[in-house]
């Protein structure tokens, strides 16, 4: 009887063990990161309250940490051809950690319109300001050494991501992430959760 009783315990305790397990493992959304919720404005000086505000339900963002990484994000812009595909809604994200003060963030914005003249360059220009480690984390990002080719939603959620400079495999992956009908969750990583491109 009490080999029996034992057996039971132990039996339930497995169970709820595995239970409490799978309950408190982490969803796609939550494995590929979560975007800080912030106040934004492009080079254009259009408000945007990210991510609440982003102008698509999904949102490609194209996320730089240096000015040395612009060639790498220009790929990303020249391979999935985004100045002539409006099906594609699309930022430029550089993130930058904050000064601190009103004066030393508006002398980043007047470099960086004098590194982006166009108008149409401006308005897709969103600088960030904040501390770029919590940025890092937040959104499930392994550093700040390479650009990123993230889709999110207006939750917040990264949905897909890629590393590194263009790869034609990754945009696939993205484009698809980016169409609204298809399922945002899967059995496997969505894009560039694979090791990091070089």
């Amino acid at each position: 009887m009490k080999t029996t009783w034992t057996g039971s315990v132990a039996w339930l305790l497995a169970v709820s063990a595995a239970l409490a397990l799978a309950l408190a493992a982490p969803n796609d959304n939550s494995v590929m990161g979560q975007l800080p919720s912030f106040m934004a404005r492009t080079l254009a000086q259009q408000t945007m309250a990210v991510p609440g505000g982003l102008p698509a339900e999904r949102t490609l963002a194209l996320i730089t940490f240096r000015s040395s990484q612009r060639a790498h994000i220009d790929s990303w812009i020249q391979g999935l051809n985004l100045h002539a595909d409006p099906s594609i809604t699309w930022l430029r994200m550089p993130v930058l950690d904050d000064p601190g003060n009103t004066a030393a963030r508006s002398a980043i914005e007047t470099k960086l319109l004098r590194n982006y003249p166009a108008d149409t360059e401006r308005t897709r220009l969103m600088p960030v300001f904040t501390d770029r480690e919590r940025f890092v984390r937040s959104a499930g990002l392994r550093g700040t050494d390479e650009v990123y080719a993230v889709v999110i939603n207006r939750q917040g959620d990264v949905l897909a991501r890629a590393e590194g400079a263009f790869d034609a495999d990754k945009a696939d992956k993205l484009r698809e992430t980016l169409q609204p009908d298809r399922p945002q969750a899967s059995s496997s990583p969505p894009a560039g959760a694979s090791p990091r491109v070089k």
